[in-house]
């Protein structure tokens, strides 16, 4: 059996291909012309050249597989240009998932993201069904997920053999851009953290979330959503962790999220005029407001999601980014 996997150059992405190899699945992978190939090196996988924005370049990718991991995204706190968010995580995947209705795909695993998901109003863990619109998502990467997880849901609805997937805040081996987190990592590692901003988050190693996409493909009930989480931590406790880890003193200094609000303002302001990615991402200060915690049983119970301790997951990041020279 085939499968097409989409985002299989990125973080998640490489972290399933990787699975489905050790899986025995043959694996076709759809990536851009222009893509880092570094997280397929030494894999046995088909390579085609195509892009979300491009249906028939995806028609073609699609012919012969049996089912579909889409994966890709463009994942980022900021953009020069924001319409790239919707013109990828919308429109891509709309063109991606007409067109594996159009070729006969037996089953698709969507990734879309925790940011898609809500948090209780008063406080308490979010769930798969806690209440949620688009007037909540902050920032442009968070309302494009959203609005492609919509329109999954109505593919669904419509017959398409779609299972939704939202994983939580990966971290692991693997992370070549590196995302959002993995560069939090990263400052720290580098000695860049000498304060920080409090706020929660859901760690799960990236391994994990991989498998959680070939469960939820094997058990998962088409039109559903899964958080693809494990442990609840403060950012405090993160940092405690890593610098376990890595003998780097742990920020002691807690900095109200009104006092960098404005320096992140102005930063957005200096990064859409130069072209260069803020230092303080605005759409993350304002994200930092909320406690992204996450009762993750739902996978468990249904999907039989692996939970490694995120001290191990954490581990495996810190090795990775000394041994490809980022730290």
């Amino acid at each position: 059996m085939k499968v097409l996997v989409t985002g299989a150059t990125g973080f998640v992405g490489g972290a399933v291909v990787r699975a489905l190899v050790r899986a025995g699945v043959e694996v076709r992978v759809l990536a851009r012309r222009e893509s880092d190939l570094q997280n397929l090196e030494s894999l046995a996988v088909e390579r085609v050249a195509g892009d979300l924005r491009d249906p028939a370049s995806l028609r073609e990718a699609l012919a012969g597989c049996r089912q579909l991991y889409h994966v890709a995204a463009h994942y980022a706190l900021w953009a020069k240009d924001p319409s790239i968010f919707y013109d990828i995580n919308v429109t891509g995947t709309r063109n991606l998932l007409e067109a594996a209705r159009t070729a006969g795909i037996e089953r698709t695993v969507y990734c879309s993201t925790i940011g898609a998901i809500g948090l209780p109003p008063s406080g308490g863990l979010g769930t798969e069904e806690t209440p949620v619109s688009l007037d909540q998502m902050a920032g442009h990467y968070k309302r494009s997920k959203y609005l492609a997880e919509q329109e999954v849901l109505r593919l669904a609805k419509e017959g398409l053999p779609v299972v939704i997937v939202n994983p939580s805040a990966p971290v692991g081996a693997g992370d070549v851009k590196p995302t959002p987190t993995g560069q939090v990592i990263l400052d720290f590692m580098r000695g860049r953290m000498p304060a920080y901003m409090e706020t929660g988050m859901n760690l799960i190693d990236v391994d994990d979330v991989a498998v959680g996409h070939l469960l939820a493909m094997q058990k998962g009930r088409v039109g559903e959503r899964y958080i693809l989480g494990n442990k609840n931590l403060m950012l405090r406790e993160v940092f405690e962790i890593l610098s376990n880890l890595t003998g780097v003193k742990a920020p002691t200094i807690k900095l109200p999220r009104l006092a960098i609000l404005p320096l992140a303002y102005l930063n957005h302001w200096v990064a859409n005029l130069t072209g260069r990615p803020p230092r303080i991402p605005l759409e993350g200060v304002k994200m930092a407001k909320y406690k992204m915690h996450y009762d993750c049983s739902k996978a468990l119970r249904e999907l039989g999601l692996p939970q490694t301790p995120p001290e191990v997951a954490l581990e495996k990041a810190v090795r990775w980014f000394r041994s490809h020279g980022y730290a």
